[in-house]
């Protein structure tokens, strides 16, 4: 019989292994990113409080018309400069990075290099 192989399932573990880990603060919150295949999202969370500080999407309305596709390296830089900016405006200068279950290369870390360039320390 075969076993075959359940994507889920993986990128699931995968998320769980890198959370128990990491952990946002007031001081330190965390950068989570969530890579679909259309589109990236980022996001700015103080996990003591459970509170969103800041988020960023390819969806967003002034950014949807700057970028053609969602699914690129180039929106992901876009995206990862508008949560820096967002970021900043809220006061946060520090955050812990929070791949997900993906693996840091491609959009990820684009969207990486750009949030450093816009001012977050991670």
């Amino acid at each position: 019989m075969i076993s075959r192989v359940n994507r889920k399932e993986i990128y699931a573990k995968k998320h769980l292994r890198v959370r128990k880990n990491i952990s946002g603060t007031a001081e330190r919150p965390r950068l989570c990113v969530y890579r679909s295949l259309n589109h990236i999202y980022a996001q700015v969370i103080n996990d003591v409080d459970g509170v969103t500080i800041a988020a960023a999407s390819t969806l967003e309305p002034g950014l949807k018309d700057k970028i053609t596709k969602g699914g690129n390296t180039e929106a992901a830089k876009a995206v990862g400069s508008l949560i820096a900016q967002k970021a900043k405006d809220k006061g946060v200068s520090k955050v812990v990075f929070d791949r997900g279950g993906n693996i840091y290369h491609g959009r990820i870390k684009a969207l990486a290099d750009a949030a450093r360039e816009g001012g977050l320390e991670f």
